[in-house]
């Protein structure tokens, strides 16, 4: 028996199949009675309406694009959770792309999206110019999750990374440490605003003189790297402020590695509150950001531009914490 069809609704209804149609795509202009009366006929029969066939009606594929940053990093992960959940209770599909370190990589996502003819696409941790992000945005509603873009008509939901990194400083401030090293982000998203709150909040506590940044980005790697180059100092600081949670393990486990006790020797804050950082191994000392409610507003403020039809950019910045486990403690 072969599925019922839009025409088999329309006669079981006893309406027009372009009524039919109309219901279908959710059009206004439809009374509340004919509306419900093709419903009806539709879940009797058992009718589903083709995907393709809709999305040409209305003009919409009902698809978001999102494109990750980097998979290594549980930030990406967890945010992710969260756009998926929110587009999928709104009906909307997710392509998922993940990016590398290389600028290509990225273009080439954009360029799938785009193809595929995406409803809307989200940047996750975006390494993109704010031209190209505006290039991007003159084709279809965009929005950064994880930083704010100064691109033409974009949207933005991020964390305040500014007080973020101050509340790190203030936390080992508190317990009595002064020589507080940053390990930056390099160029990630976020990273020049958290290394700029580490200044800011040395300066405010009076340590101006003890500001040490080392250079690195957001990944283990770098946070190894960062503690080999303390390592090879006289003397090391007493307390480290990493720019996120994953380049934080680095580091710490690079210290184990050569007998540095955290924090008995050496304290450390990392920044996003992943998953992981709670694990009793490690029981990072971070800065909490909703990562997944981030992706779920990310969700909304850009159906609110497709489909509600806004036109002002709008920008969220979310409020971030301190959570206090075991990495941290006053110095020796």
């Amino acid at each position: 028996m072969s599925p019922p069809t839009m025409e088999d609704v329309a006669r079981a209804a006893g309406v027009s199949r372009a009524l039919v149609s109309l219901v279908m795509r959710q059009a206004p202009n439809v009374s509340d009675e004919r509306r419900a009366r093709v419903i009806a006929a539709a879940e009797e029969l058992g009718y589903r309406p083709n995907a393709v066939a809709r999305s040409l009606a209305s003009r919409r594929t009902h698809t978001i694009g999102v494109l990750l940053n980097d998979l290594h990093n549980p930030f990406f992960a967890d945010s992710a959770d969260g756009i998926i959940e929110e587009a999928s209770s709104a009906g909307y599909q997710v392509l998922m792309a993940t990016g590398t370190h290389v600028n290509q990589s990225h273009t080439a996502a954009i360029e799938s999206f785009l193809n595929a003819r995406v409803d809307g696409i989200i940047l996750v941790g975006p390494r993109f110019t704010p031209e190209q992000i505006s290039d991007m945005a003159s084709h279809v509603p965009v929005l950064t999750l994880g930083s704010s873009s100064d691109g033409h008509g974009v949207d933005s939901v991020k964390n305040d990374e500014y007080r973020g990194a101050c509340l790190a400083v203030e936390h080992l401030a508190g317990l009595g440490h002064t020589r507080i090293t940053h390990v930056s982000g390099g160029r990630g998203a976020g990273a020049d605003s958290r290394r700029q709150g580490y200044a800011r909040a040395m300066a405010d506590l009076g340590l101006a003189d003890h500001v040490d940044v080392v250079v690195g980005d957001f990944t283990e790697e770098s946070g190894a790297e960062a503690a080999d180059e303390l390592l090879k100092r006289a003397e090391l600081p007493t307390a480290v402020f990493s720019a996120n949670d994953i380049q934080a393990a680095g580091l710490m486990g690079r210290l184990a590695e050569a007998g540095i006790g955290v924090p008995e020797m050496v304290s450390v804050v990392g920044y996003d509150d992943t998953t992981f950082a709670g694990l009793y191994q490690l029981s990072l000392t971070t800065i909490h950001q909703p990562v997944a409610e981030m992706g779920r507003q990310s969700v909304r403020s850009l159906l609110d531009r497709m489909v509600g039809g806004r036109t002002e950019p709008r920008k969220l910045v979310i409020e971030p914490s301190l959570v206090v486990r075991r990495s941290t403690a006053p110095p020796r």
